[in-house]
């Protein structure tokens, strides 16, 4: 039921609306004019200037809403992440890319040139998956200290019931660990080690023997703040030397490499683990029909980023020479994770737009909810595989 109050350019849009979802808007609208129009009780959507529309006609669908959002042009009243629930979950079709592009040339106020793209965006590569090259970690460590919890662990946490973050974390750490076999003394390489957790854990938890990779300079600095018992290289997975290793983890790495890539990072673990050694992937999967991990992320978050079936990773390890010995479905995990990161980060979002700025603030703000939310409706997922050479 609509509301009684139709006005402004927001009532002229809500026809629009309606049609493209098939005959019920799942959103109400507030335009830059003061007008409003909608069902009650559903999200707003705030349009605060005709940049937001003209975003979406030349990139109709994701990305131009995704620009629309970062840059302030629209924004939404209220949870966000319930209102993104409220408009996956509505009836009718969702709008087609040529349909909404078609309609909204029909508008007058909208037409003018393409708008700038926005300074978070990152710009295409001539080369992808380069070594060295790490996007989503450009921001200072101070930034995600604003978003994870206190190990720095920036992957897919392992809840139980009463869990806080930090409990959940470790839990995860524990747990790879375990599937590694790990025993006082033994070589653990952790490839991808992010701030450490992965290392400081086994080092301090297992007695290992731990060593890390990462491409981050940043991430390298931190972890030489946090100990001297664990060695911590800058270099790329390709170029690791020191061999053999009697246990390999990496998590939520993988889906960096890039696909033309991702046999030789295979081939490169199992090389550089001692025979009868195991190794945890811990990676991030989605469907056949979307490799990627979609507009928005591939441009703000990681450039490189390349999902793809389970099954088809498992397959390039065997390849290689392994033995998929476990697997484990982390997905309903990870949305859980996210939701926390998301948490944390609201209640630190005014220190988030100090340290970054307002755009950047809204790009990760986005993030973390539309990534959560792809984890909880199943349209992404991510497992432990467990390897035995």
């Amino acid at each position: 039921m609509s509301e009684t109050l139709t006005s402004g350019f927001a009532g002229r849009l809500m026809p629009l609306v309606e049609e493209l979802f098939g005959g019920f808007s799942p959103v109400a609208l507030r335009t830059w004019d003061g007008g409003f129009a909608g069902p009650a009780g559903a999200p707003v959507v705030v349009l605060r200037s005709p940049l937001a529309l003209r975003q979406l006609l030349w990139n109709p669908g994701e990305l131009g809403l995704a620009r629309a959002y970062v840059t302030g042009d629209l924004d939404v009243e209220g949870d966000l992440a319930e209102s993104f629930r409220r408009v996956w979950a509505s009836r009718g079709a969702k709008p087609g890319k040529t349909a909404l592009a078609r309609a909204l040339r029909a508008i007058p106020e909208v037409l003018g040139p393409r708008p700038p793209v926005p300074a978070s965006e990152a710009r295409p590569r001539a080369k992808r998956h380069v070594r060295d090259h790490a996007h989503d970690y450009d921001l200072p460590n101070e930034f995600y200290e604003l978003v994870l919890d206190p190990s720095m662990a920036y992957s897919c946490a392992r809840w139980a019931p009463g869990d806080s973050l930090a409990d959940a974390q470790r839990r995860k750490l524990d747990l790879v660990c375990r599937k590694l076999n790990l025993r006082r003394g033994d070589r653990l390489l952790d490839v991808g080690c992010g701030w450490g957790s992965m290392i400081l854990y086994a080092a301090r938890e297992y007695g290992a023997r731990a060593t890390g990779v990462t491409v981050s300079r940043e991430q390298r600095a931190f972890i030489r703040t946090k100990s001297a018992g664990v060695e911590v290289r800058l270099q790329d997975y390709r170029d690791i030397t020191g061999e053999p290793y009697d246990a390999i983890s990496s998590i939520e790495m993988g889906e960096h490499v890039g696909e033309e890539n991702y046999a030789a990072y295979a081939a490169t673990l199992f090389r550089m683990v001692k025979p009868g050694g195991r190794v945890v992937v811990q990676q991030r999967s989605r469907g056949g029909g979307g490799p990627g991990g979609g507009p928005f992320i591939e441009r703000y978050i990681a450039p490189d980023l390349h999902l793809r079936p389970l099954g088809e990773t498992i397959a390039i390890f065997e390849e290689a020479g392994f033995e998929a010995v476990h697997v484990e479905s982390l997905r309903e995990d990870y949305a859980r994770t996210a939701h926390a990161w998301h948490e944390t980060f609201e209640h630190r979002y005014d220190r988030a737009v100090a340290l970054v700025g307002p755009e950047l603030a809204r790009v990760w703000r986005l993030y973390l909810v539309g990534g959560g939310l792809a984890f909880e409706r199943g349209r992404m997922g991510v497992h432990q595989i467990t390897l035995a050479r």
